[in-house]
């Protein structure tokens, strides 16, 4: 069965619709003339309901309209003003929507003496009590009330490996690229390895003289600090020089058509 909406659009009603004289009076009375600037069109909102559209010239307000509904009863000829608001138009300029404290924080925003309190919902985190599935986190929580009162969560330790991995301490950092194939912090004698279900990804960068020291490093994560990065190996690329040719003490001898060489 074939089902139609029964929603109609609201018809405009003319009398209405021609009442910009009276909409643009009461809207003069109400704000600064000077920021009304011309009638821009008609909107029907219901039955006897319209809402006349006037350009907003108030500093700060770009794109924004003047709204003022007008409406009138049954049978009547006179035009009376519901309300008289400022409204957003489709290219008006509006300011970002309102964020949480939480939501709008970003990595690095913490300074000295700051605190930033974690909430007690928050899905990174789970209660210390609770058995886990990470062996780490079971060592230091084995009994009740010695343990850390909240540890990460499934959910917290994925988010963090995958910022890590995808940040700049992955297989993807410019560094890393630029690397040697076989320098990769998996193989290097300075990588120390994480404890915990992070162990087989990531590890902690112990060389001094490496970028990324004392940084969670990815294993296939790579740099030219290398503890068997060797100068001048195999895979050291090696630029050959041209050939160059000492044409200063050659002497030119004429050659016959027959081989012999003429004196």
């Amino acid at each position: 069965m074939v089902t139609r909406s029964t929603t109609r659009a609201a018809r405009l009603d003319a009398m209405c619709a021609k009442a910009v004289d009276e909409a643009h009076a009461a809207l003069v009375a109400a704000v600064d003339p000077a920021e009304v600037g011309e009638h821009l069109q008609v909107v029907a909102e219901g039955e006897r309901l319209v809402t006349h559209m006037f350009e907003c010239l108030m500093s700060g307000y770009q794109g924004w309209r003047w709204a003022v509904t007008v409406t009138r009863v049954a049978r009547s000829r006179r035009v009376t003003v519901c309300e008289t608001v400022l409204l957003p138009g489709p290219d008006a300029l509006l300011a970002p929507g309102w964020l949480p404290w939480q939501d709008r924080l970003q990595p690095g925003d913490l300074g000295v003496g700051d605190l930033l309190p974690t909430s007690s919902d928050d899905d990174r985190l789970a209660p210390g009590y609770l058995q886990s599935d990470d062996p780490a986190v079971e060592e230091v929580c084995w009994e009740l009330g010695l343990g850390r009162s909240r540890v990460m969560s499934r959910e917290g330790r994925a988010d963090t490996a995958q910022r890590w991995y995808d940040g700049e301490h992955g297989p993807e950092a410019p560094i890393s690229v630029a690397a040697p194939a076989s320098a990769r912090c998996g193989s290097c004698g300075f990588y120390l390895l994480l404890a915990g279900s992070l162990r087989q990804a990531f590890g902690v960068c112990g060389n001094v003289y490496a970028p990324d020291d004392g940084r969670a490093v990815s294993v296939d994560h790579g740099c030219g600090a290398h503890s068997e990065a060797l100068i001048g190996s195999a895979e050291t690329p090696v630029e050959e020089l041209p050939t160059v040719y000492d044409d200063s003490e050659v002497e030119a001898v004429a050659v016959t058509p027959g081989g012999a060489t003429q004196t």
